[in-house]
């Protein structure tokens, strides 16, 4: 079983700062692509910010050039370095990953997500 525990949402002001980090563990073989998407109420979800495990990355627009995603394949995590935050970013921001398990099967998973609030 796999499973993504997401960390570091939270309350923050118009212009500051968030880090989001997403680990994954169970029975991993190993990790193709991870990513960040998010849902604001009455959206759909959208995609933020995706990395292979070579480290290449890709953006939505709304967000490049304020946010970078990074990996750790060592640790079998994913983090979102939010800056320059605007009240449009407010949403429930979830971690998504490619796993290949000890049963040779890759599927998606996702984490449980984390909201992120920013204020005028």
């Amino acid at each position: 079983q796999v499973q993504l525990v997401e960390s570091g949402g939270g309350l923050v002001q118009a212009g500051g700062s968030l880090r989001l980090s997403c680990q994954a563990s169970g029975n991993i073989l190993s990790i193709d692509a991870m990513g960040w998407y998010r849902q604001a109420p009455g959206k759909e979800r959208e995609l933020v910010a995706t990395i292979t495990r070579s480290h290449i990355t890709n953006y939505a627009d709304s967000v490049k050039g304020r946010f970078t995603i990074s990996r750790d394949n060592a640790k079998n995590t994913v983090y979102l370095q939010m800056n320059s935050l605007e009240p449009e970013d407010t949403a429930i921001y979830y971690c998504n990953a490619r796993i290949w398990t000890t049963t040779l099967a890759s599927q998606p998973y996702w984490g449980q997500g984390t909201q992120v609030t920013v204020s005028s």
